[in-house]
């Protein structure tokens, strides 16, 4: 269903950097060009497309840290909204621009441990127009122990190009 939309899609855009990972065979880096932003924070994300599924990968460091040294939980949600995107942009449903969150309910179900990566799988349930309507969990391990689930509802860019910043 997706891949085909994959095959024709160039590789890296003006604001994301996108290339095969030779460390991690089968997986892609994805990582904003400009490394002010707050993407950057999450530190290397990785994703693959499994099907219907995209799985995207990031490794918390202590900075992503609560007191009781587990993934805290503002980190957890940053973490899925940038997983809704690299996944909807892995699909091939969505570029680099002005596509936006417009809900994303998360029920945290577990703790997750720094140093050992995290995974968002993400799928989507149904594309419209404007809309992508996406569900998935976030797991940790192996066993792909859960930490979260969650569902959301992207608003697609609507081809006009951002407004520039202009001093008034």
């Amino acid at each position: 269903m997706f891949s085909d939309a994959l095959k024709d899609r160039p590789l890296t855009q003006p604001h994301f950097l996108e290339a095969e990972d030779p460390a991690n065979p089968g997986w892609r880096s994805w990582s904003l060009s400009d490394p002010t932003r707050f993407n950057t924070l999450l530190g290397p994300m990785l994703y693959r497309v499994d099907g219907q599924i995209v799985r995207v990968r990031i490794t918390p460091e202590h900075r992503h840290s609560n007191l009781q040294n587990n993934v805290h939980g503002g980190a957890l949600l940053a973490f899925i909204d940038v997983a809704l995107f690299a996944a909807a942009r892995g699909f091939g449903l969505i570029t680099a621009g002005t596509a936006v969150t417009l809900d994303l309910n998360t029920q945290f179900i577990g703790g997750g441990r720094v140093g050992a990566p995290i995974e968002a799988q993400v799928e989507v349930l149904k594309e419209t127009g404007r809309l992508l309507f996406l569900r998935g969990l976030v797991v940790q391990g192996d066993d792909e122990t859960k930490i979260a689930a969650f569902s959301a509802t992207i608003r697609k860019p609507s081809g006009k190009p951002p407004k520039a910043d202009t001093a008034t």
